[in-house]
């Protein structure tokens, strides 16, 4: 099981905690993780992707093990640690001002 921790307004969005489970086949990727949360919580598709390319949106940042993994692709295997449910892949909804 792959833990998923998501921003506060799409835990609202979702109905979820601020932390999800969800099976995903080897390898573990952002996208595979990505795929299945949007397909347990269809709610959530094209908040933290746009819904034609694919790509992150920009204030959403991915996060493993200490490490910012946004600009990796997205078919580039999680840490170990995520993929056995040790870490969580963390969804964080980044701050912008000036």
């Amino acid at each position: 099981m792959i833990r998923v921790v998501i921003p506060p307004s799409l835990r609202t969005l979702a109905g979820v905690g601020a932390e999800v489970t969800l099976d995903v086949d080897a390898p573990v990727t952002q996208r595979g993780v990505l795929d299945a949360l949007e397909a347990r919580y269809p709610v959530l598709r094209g908040t933290i992707r746009d819904h034609g390319t694919l790509k992150r949106r920009a204030f959403i940042r991915y996060f493993a093990c200490g490490e910012d993994l946004s600009h990796d692709p997205a078919d580039t295997p999680l840490p170990d640690r995520v993929a056995d449910g040790t870490e969580p892949f963390l969804v964080i909804g980044a701050i912008a001002g000036g």
